[in-house]
């Protein structure tokens, strides 16, 4: 509600400000240090190890956890997390900390699985959208704690000290926490401990209200205490904390809740589980370096896009006229298209990585694309390789529950951007630890033989896409967003608008945005929706009656409604330039 009031009284005054100051939050803009993501909480922990002289891996892993205690509507410490760092003269490296499907977590058995009480027989999927079938082996602790051994100079009892605080001593609850406290009742009531956490005193607390997480508090003071009791090196003392979650007394307690509960989540899927260092997949767009995580994520789509759009000449075009929207929309389209056939975890299948990347490969996609009508089909490469997703029905696609957004550049000039998501609500607590279990497993898909069919041991291919793009070696953007499926689309155009039409990133987040659903979702029951493209009302009527005519099935949103909102850091000529987009209260400070 503040956001729409707000926007009505941006939209109001805009008209009167001269053109550079027509955004809704102010710039915000240093020569040392900045931190983005999405609360006040957030950002105070990773300025706050800022200053105590960690670097942004540190901050950034601080501002993570302590998104694993305030924006729990969104991301949980149960969840996952592909993060890109760039450390000052060394090569930019991707974090895999996403969790694999558990053991026990066989085609054959969801296959079979009959509807529980509480779903909907009518559009029943296999694979459940929430509740402990949906588990992964949680993956974002033990990334947070890799990155912070490799690349971090702090403690993990310095940089969770934030998290704790709020855990225990609580924190004014948000408004959309709130709402979804609310609108999940039912389901979080469900759950004993679900709603001894979410419910403390049997009823949903409102927006305001001091909300305090004693349990996940103490879980995380055992961690801190696992590195305090740890001899030896700082490694072999990070090595203790992440053996507590993984191998200790807390997996031992998380296997007993899944296991006493019907979930497939074993001790020797958490004992077994390793984030991994691995390396980004990156194209050149007009002498900029765009680095992207793997085909385990949809970050490759981005580049693709990229790719395809190198080709055409957008700033000509004008910025959100129906040609421009046109353009950039088919592109992404065919993008999305391969994504859905080919992408998935590689190490179960064989994924045309060199292809799909290639300028070559580009010049093919661009050529089908008409300027005067918009494609209604699916329309991946054809080259061989994993089954399409035929069987999937039309529809409107699913939106996830949802994500989060970390960015950091410190004073040395190292660059951390991370996508934490997963065990959003209505997460199931497990148990006394406090430690909400994720619902990723949904992504996968039930189709034998397709890149990202569900397997045991196997990552499902996740939507998080965090971003870092270099200038002549040098970091100049660090950036990512919530949105689910519309992460990419989101990122392509805030990218876009710094790079062709010159805005600085505060205008560039809150420029109007289009969200293209011509896509099979990655939840759900991964619905396809052909040519649908949805325009926030303040891009004007003519570029829509444009894109009608060439055939798009166009809808007009709110004038702030995306569901995307991200966070942007641009680094150049000493200055450090925030953006946070208010369409979800991003934030970002720096000095």
């Amino acid at each position: 509600m503040r956001i729409a009031v707000l926007a009505a009284l941006f939209v109001t005054l805009a008209a009167e400000l001269p053109a550079q100051f027509k955004t809704m939050f102010p710039a915000v803009r240093g020569t040392r240090e900045m931190v983005g993501a999405a609360n006040n909480q957030e950002v105070e922990a990773g300025f706050r190890i800022l200053l105590a002289g960690g670097n942004a891996v540190d901050a950034g892993v601080a501002a993570t956890l302590a998104a694993a205690v305030t924006e729990q509507a969104r991301f949980g410490i149960g969840g996952e997390m592909p993060l890109l760092i760039k450390m000052k003269g060394q090569p930019v490296v991707t974090v895999a900390g996403v969790g694999p499907a558990p053991a026990k977590a066989t085609f054959e058995f969801y296959r079979d699985r009959k509807p529980e009480p509480w779903e909907d027989a009518r559009n029943f999927a296999p694979i459940p959208s929430y509740g402990i079938l949906a588990t992964t082996v949680p993956g974002v602790f033990d990334g947070l704690i890799l990155a912070l051994e490799r690349y971090g100079t702090l403690s993990f009892a310095r940089v969770v000290e934030p998290a704790i605080e709020y855990a225990e001593n609580g924190f004014p609850l948000g408004e959309e926490f709130a709402a979804f406290l609310g609108n999940y009742q039912s389901i979080i009531e469900r759950w004993p401990a679900s709603k001894t956490f979410f419910l403390p005193n049997g009823t949903v607390p409102n927006e305001g209200d001091v909300f305090r997480a004693p349990t996940l508090a103490a879980t995380l003071r055992e961690l801190a205490a696992a590195e305090r009791k740890q001899r030896g090196s700082r490694s072999r003392k990070l090595q203790a904390v992440r053996d507590y979650f993984y191998r200790g007394p807390l997996a031992k307690r998380i296997a007993a809740f899944s296991e006493q509960n019907g979930g497939l989540l074993s001790y020797t899927d958490l004992a077994n589980f390793r984030a991994e260092i691995d390396e980004p997949r990156k194209v050149t767009y007009r002498g900029y370096e765009v680095y992207k995580a793997g085909f385990w994520t949809q970050g490759p789509m981005l580049l693709q896009t990229l790719n395809i759009l190198e080709g055409y000449d957008l700033k000509a075009m004008g910025h959100n006229t129906a040609e421009y929207l046109h353009t950039v929309a088919e592109a992404a389209k065919l993008a999305y298209a391969d994504r859905d056939r080919y992408y998935g975890d590689p190490k179960f299948s064989e994924i045309p990585e060199q292809i799909l990347l290639s300028k070559d490969y580009a010049v093919e996609r661009r050529a089908l694309i008409d300027p005067d009508r918009a494609s209604l089909d699916h329309r991946p490469g054809d080259f061989g390789g994993p089954l399409s997703l035929t069987e999937v029905r039309s529809g409107r696609a699913g939106e996830a529950q949802d994500t989060t957004c970390v960015n950091v550049v410190d004073r040395w000039g190292n660059v951390f951007s991370a996508t934490p998501s997963g065990a959003w609500l209505p997460s199931v607590i497990a148990g006394d630890t406090g430690v909400p279990l994720g619902s990723r497993l949904q992504s996968m898909v039930m189709i034998p033989g397709h890149a990202n069919q569900l397997a045991p041991g196997k990552r499902p291919r996740v939507t998080l896409t965090p971003t870092i793009v270099l200038k002549d070696g040098e970091p100049f953007l660090a950036m990512s967003t919530p949105g689910g499926d519309n992460q990419d689309q989101t990122l392509l155009q805030t990218l876009l608008n710094i790079v062709e039409f010159g805005m600085p990133p505060q205008q560039a987040v809150e420029a109007p945005r289009f969200q293209t659903g011509h896509l099979y979702g990655s939840f759900g029951q991964h619905n396809f929706s052909p040519g649908s493209l949805t325009l926030e009302a303040r891009i004007l009527g003519a570029a829509a009656n444009g894109l009608r005519a060439r055939g798009h099935r166009v809808r007009i949103s709110g004038p702030w409604a995306n569901p995307s909102a991200p966070v942007v850091i641009q680094v150049g000529n000493g200055i450090l330039d925030g953006g946070a987009d208010p369409r979800r209260a991003r934030f970002i400070f720096g000095r």
